[in-house]
């Protein structure tokens, strides 16, 4: 039976639109941070000084030891599953990813942005997994880790408790979009009376005439 070529149809056409979107410089950016945390290079033969680009930057966290290592060098005892080092073997290789992920979202990365296993490992949505990068540096800075940092460091909750007195003080005030009736009244106003016509013109009469 005959296979489909690998981006074939819609899914080709998304995978090529997010990969338009890919930003090599947040890509060195993440590669820079990745390495002094680390104490090493992401890829030993290529300069740190250039990016690597979508496809090798993919090829070198495919396996996720590199991003296994990297979570418990941030949160030591993170990776509480063993990290499999095998080359060969996809499955463990996915596993290694999809323990990573699991540990970024104990440690409080935002579900929103982690990536999907497969958006690494079969190149799906790099930029997604960048995007997952720099929301893990974000968050190491506000867990305790005193390392390199990566990015803004993550705002912090700033919840407002307003005393009963004051929630119903608030709700006794009208909005001026609401408008005011000071001052009106129903003076000028017509409605309920008739009308009738003689040879004078129009007079307005009452509705009723009480003798």
């Amino acid at each position: 039976m005959a296979t489909r070529p690998r981006g074939y149809g819609l899914t080709g056409e998304i995978s090529r639109k997010i990969a338009s979107k890919y930003d090599v410089g947040l890509e060195q950016e993440a590669r820079l941070w990745m390495e002094a945390v680390l104490g090493e290079p992401l890829a030993p033969d290529e300069d740190s000084s250039v990016p690597l680009g979508m496809d090798k930057f993919q090829a070198v966290l495919k396996d996720g030891v590199t991003l296994c290592k990297l979570i418990n060098k941030i949160k030591p005892g993170s990776m509480t599953k063993k990290v499999n080092t095998s080359k060969k073997m996809p499955f463990l290789q996915m596993e290694n990813v999809s323990n990573f992920l699991e540990a970024c979202e104990k440690l409080g990365v935002s579900k929103t942005d982690l990536f999907q296993t497969v958006d690494l490992y079969d190149k799906m949505n790099m930029v997604q997994v960048v995007n997952c990068i720099f929301a893990l540096g974000r968050k190491a800075q506000k867990v305790g880790y005193d390392g390199p940092a990566l990015g803004a460091k993550e705002a912090e909750q700033n919840p407002r408790n307003f005393s009963p007195e004051t929630l119903n003080a608030g709700q006794s005030v009208i909005g001026l979009q609401m408008g005011s009736n000071k001052g009106a009244s129903q003076a000028g106003m017509s409605f309920g009376r008739s009308r009738s016509i003689n040879e004078h013109g129009i007079n307005d009469q009452p509705e009723n005439n009480v003798d």
